[in-house]
């Protein structure tokens, strides 16, 4: 045998092997992208595109994994292989088991250093773990996590070895049986809760980086006075390092900017190209970190210019604006759940599907509703252009719920955990997501859920980013404050309550239900608002809540947000089934409505 030949048959019978060790498990529905997935080139694409360095590696794939009772150190032996980045209660980890409060979910893998990376810090990142994680680098733990929608990093040069690199990952997630933000994961899933997500369930990757490294960005643009702010966090720098932002139109230069660090630079751009869902323009944005003098570090970005506000108009309804003219937002509910990987797409093919039908419905806006996604998403959004509105995952207890009328109640009250938990993670999904241009709206409560201090919240969250629009309870209670009353109804479009100070949205209605067989999560079992027998009664029904609701938007609404872009688990209420295979309403007639909706505050 040839030293060709073998060496051909040794490599395929590696990958062989691999796939031997997973293949999608249950017997679920599936998306078409499942099948396209690679175990050794599991979501290749570079996770944080908004800053991007040239080199890295992904440490996505198959890692071994064991499920042990809470408390036990760590284990010698593995219960088998599991695909990162997909939790482990998900089909497409191989694994598909529930964790629980009571138990760990244990990772293991090592890695090498390519060997041009000597002399750089090396930076291990993860993009998200539900919730608590500890990590472990050559048996020195390393650092800890709590949170489970916000990446995460740690410097481990000085843990590494010559070598492979041992890395070990412990996670505890109790779900509804804690008091962490959760959204519609549920302990025990039922209705329109669902199943856990625990573990990693985002790319993993390292990142090699000068010692002196900018560590984030942010950027917001001010269309009114045709500049962009944009600032930097840099580690390990001194007083005098200097960084420099530089901003493209394509290939050309429209404005630099200098300053030490720690210093934010107010850019200036003539003739101001606009960013909106009709043209949704971005500048491209080079930034370089500079010690004593030399070149440390370099990150590409870019961002837009758009401006989202209020106004009253002629008749005295504050209406939301975009770019200083009057503009009905208007999208459905986005849950970005799937059958196979429930948090995390397959595929980015997949991801940015969900993103693109949108649009082709002719909706302008997305409601990414008690979910925060992967980096990527949002670079969709920004790229193909559509409006989001950020929820903050819910949890821990409920107070009553009253959704017609001004909260007159007492404000439920948490531990003090609890609540420093709460504005921990919402503080850092905010400081991650502040600088895309597609988020316009900032929702820290729905319906109740794990709803407390709502006023501190919404003033706190309106300071904190005061360039966005703040909903402060999406559906009730309501208080006054924020920028948004946001009313809920089910299932057709309806005012029942109506603000002079702050702009009126529907923030959900509609949940039209249509069970296709091949298609269901539970064929025995499915749920809707309203059901129906086939796409044109879904559609008929759609219209006619649509025009309805184009009456209602001259009475005061200026958003409105329709339930929901996919079916999710036993819920049959979406556009498009489960698996994405099934669009079940007449695209054509939804796009000429929802167009007509969007544009029917345009002058």
């Amino acid at each position: 045998m040839n030293k060709l030949l073998a060496t051909t048959i040794l490599v395929f019978g590696s990958l062989g092997c691999l796939f031997a060790q997973w293949k999608p498990v249950g017997d679920k529905i599936k998306t078409d992208w499942a099948a396209k997935i690679d175990v050794t080139n599991v979501l290749p694409e570079y996770p944080r595109p908004i800053m991007e360095r040239s080199d890295w590696k992904n440490l996505n794939g198959l890692w071994d994994y064991a499920i042990l009772p809470a408390g036990k150190a760590e284990p010698q032996t593995f219960d088998g292989k599991i695909l990162v980045p997909f939790a482990v209660e998900s089909s497409l980890s191989g694994v598909q088991k529930n964790v629980g409060k009571d138990n760990e979910l244990w990772y293991h893998q090592t890695f090498t250093i390519p060997s041009d990376w000597k002399g750089k810090s090396i930076l291990l990142h993860f993009g998200a773990v539900d919730w608590k994680t500890e990590v472990f680098v050559n048996d020195v733990k390393i650092g800890s996590h709590t949170g489970g929608y916000t990446p995460f990093s740690f410097d481990v040069t000085p843990y590494l070895t010559t070598g492979r690199q041992k890395l070990v990952v412990k996670v505890w997630d109790p779900t509804t049986d804690g008091f962490q933000p959760v959204g519609k994961q549920h302990t025990n899933p039922h209705g329109i809760w669902y199943t856990p997500v625990t573990g990693i369930w985002q790319t993993v990757w390292l990142e090699p980086v000068s010692p002196q490294y900018i560590s984030h960005i942010k950027a917001i643009p001010d269309i009114d006075k045709n500049r962009l702010s944009v600032a930097i966090d840099a580690e390990n720098v001194k007083s005098a390092d200097t960084w420099e932002v530089t901003v493209k139109d394509g290939s050309n230069v429209v404005s630099k900017a200098k300053g030490v660090v720690g210093q934010s630079l107010d850019v200036s751009i003539n003739n101001v190209k606009l960013w909106s869902p009709e043209s949704p323009f971005i500048y491209d944005l080079e930034i370089a970190l500079f010690s004593n003098g030399k070149l440390v570090d370099k990150v590409k970005s870019y961002s837009a210019m758009r401006k989202i506000s209020t106004k009253k108009d002629e008749n005295g309804i504050v209406r939301m604006q975009l770019n200083n003219k009057d503009y009905f937002q208007f999208g459905p509910l986005d849950q970005g759940w799937w059958p196979d990987g429930l948090y995390t797409a397959p595929t980015d093919e997949a991801l940015v599907y969900d993103i693109k039908k949108t649009k082709d419905f002719g909706f302008n806006m997305i409601r990414k509703h008690v979910k925060v996604e992967p980096a990527r998403w949002y670079t969709h959004c920004d790229r193909i252009g559509i409006l989001v509105w950020q929820d903050m995952p819910n949890g821990d207890k409920s107070p009553v719920w009253q959704n017609h009328n001004y909260f007159n109640g007492t404000e439920l009250k948490r531990s003090p955990e609890s609540i420093a938990n709460y504005y921990k993670e919402w503080k850092e999904i905010i400081d991650c997501l502040v600088s895309y241009p597609s988020i316009v709206t900032w929702v820290p409560f729905n319906e109740a859920w794990g709803q407390f201090n709502t006023v501190e919240t919404a003033e706190w969250t309106k300071a904190y980013d005061p360039s966005r629009l703040v909903n402060p309870s999406s559906g009730g209670n309501f208080y006054y404050t924020g920028d948004i009353l946001d009313l809920h109804n089910y299932p057709g479009p309806d005012m029942y309550l109506y603000d002079a100070q702050r702009a009126n949205a529907l923030g959900e209605y509609g949940g039209i239900g249509l069970p296709l067989d091949g298609h269901l999560w539970q064929p025995d079992r499915n749920w809707g608002y309203v059901q129906f027998k086939n796409a044109k009664e879904v559609t008929d029904e759609y219209i006619k809540y649509a025009e309805q609701l184009k009456k209602m938007i001259k009475a005061g609404f200026s958003a409105a947000v329709y339930t929901q872009t996919t079916d999710v688990e036993i819920e049959v209420n979406g556009l498009i089934t489960y698996d994405r295979k099934v669009v079940k309403v007449d695209e054509d007639r939804i796009r000429k409505i929802n167009l007509e909706i969007c544009n029917s505050l345009n002058k």
